[in-house]
């Protein structure tokens, strides 16, 4: 089967609130299958506004046939090419066709010099856990939790029902060492 091709476009300032609304919807999905309903969204928009405005911050829609199924928000750090990828998501409707994949290989080539690649993603995201490990050849480094907190403050409100102040302080780094 062929690698489906995919464009990177950068959002634009009025795209903004569609790209956090999709973004949100792709990461409630994944928390409501795991845990249940909730009237309250995942990630906020302050948090998405938050990696948006980072330093290096670059935000891009992900388009497959001039579609937009995706987003990612990047750092790009120009002195250590040491990149973060700080949001990701594939709209639900499109997934297992394998754009997340080919979405991911045109961000390794957007920024060929980057040296290596890193995220965090929360424990209970099997999804994503089986896309970074097997798909896009990341390795889990750290596992960061109650005993071992992440230094960057990296952490997952539970939505009602659950608790507005308890946290998913669970969470893996990943890092990919590129060639």
């Amino acid at each position: 089967m062929a690698q489906p091709h995919i464009v990177l476009e950068p959002v634009q300032l009025q795209d903004i609130p569609l790209f956090c609304t999709n973004l949100q919807e792709s990461f409630n999905k994944a928390f409501h299958e795991e845990f249940g309903k909730s009237e309250e969204n995942v990630i906020s928009f302050t948090e998405i506004e938050e990696s948006i405005n980072a330093d290096g911050a670059k935000t891009l829609h992900i388009l497959h046939r001039g579609e937009r199924i995706g987003g990612a928000v990047v750092r790009i750090d120009e002195t250590t090419q040491h990149n973060t990828l700080d949001l990701f998501f594939i709209r639900p409707v499109e997934h297992g066709r394998g754009l997340g994949s080919a979405a991911w290989q045109a961000l390794e080539a957007r920024y060929p010099g980057t040296r290596v690649w890193s995220l965090v993603t929360p424990y209970f995201e099997k999804r994503n856990i089986h896309f970074y490990l097997n798909k896009c050849g990341f390795h889990i480094v750290e596992y960061y939790n109650e005993r071992n907190p992440d230094p960057n403050g990296h952490s997952h409100k539970h939505p009602k029902p659950y608790s507005a102040t308890e946290e998913l302080d669970e969470m893996f780094r990943f890092e990919k060492i590129m060639p």
